[in-house]
């Protein structure tokens, strides 16, 4: 077996009436993504990012939303059942890298404690997650405070036998 690489993205549309949930926590803010579940585009993301790199196919595919056991459920939930699948088929997370993009809010104050619950859930180290915030520069969906998204790339590695 050989390090495996993957790609994530997710979008998602800012609603007023939810809680916005980036990174497995809840950030105080005036809207909420909508979504089948929390809607956490970054989660979602690295969900993704891991189901490539193993060739698990997508989120989606996973976690369809037109099963009801998945309406509202926390996307950390998501994201502790597709580390078991790929710890299944014999591998482990090396490290994680994502972006977020969004316009408001203002994401840096959160990034340490969105790190430090990725690597909790994922039970790797704190280091081995990296979280950017970016603006749209007020262009488009994101740029507009429409929508909030993020893209993840993970790199998987075949797990050490204990």
């Amino acid at each position: 077996m050989e390090y495996r690489i993957g790609i994530g993205y997710d979008i998602h549309r800012l609603v007023e009436g939810r809680k916005l949930f980036i990174g497995g926590i809840e950030i105080p803010y005036i809207k909420g993504l909508l979504g089948h579940s929390d809607a956490d585009a970054l989660l979602h993301a690295i969900c993704d990012a891991l189901l490539g790199a193993a060739a698990e196919g997508d989120i989606g595919e996973l976690f369809p939303d037109t099963d009801p056991k998945y309406h509202n459920i926390p996307s950390i939930e998501l994201l502790k059942i597709v580390n078991d699948l790929i710890k299944k088929k014999g591998y482990t997370i090396n490290n994680i890298d994502t972006v977020v993009i969004a316009q408001e809010p203002i994401l840096s104050p959160f990034k340490s404690r969105m790190e430090e619950r990725i690597a909790q859930s994922l039970n790797i180290k704190k280091e081995n997650v990296n979280i950017k915030a970016k603006t749209n520069e007020g262009l488009d969906d994101i740029g507009r405070k429409e929508a909030i998204a993020a893209y993840a790339v993970v790199i998987i590695k075949p797990r050490e036998v204990q």
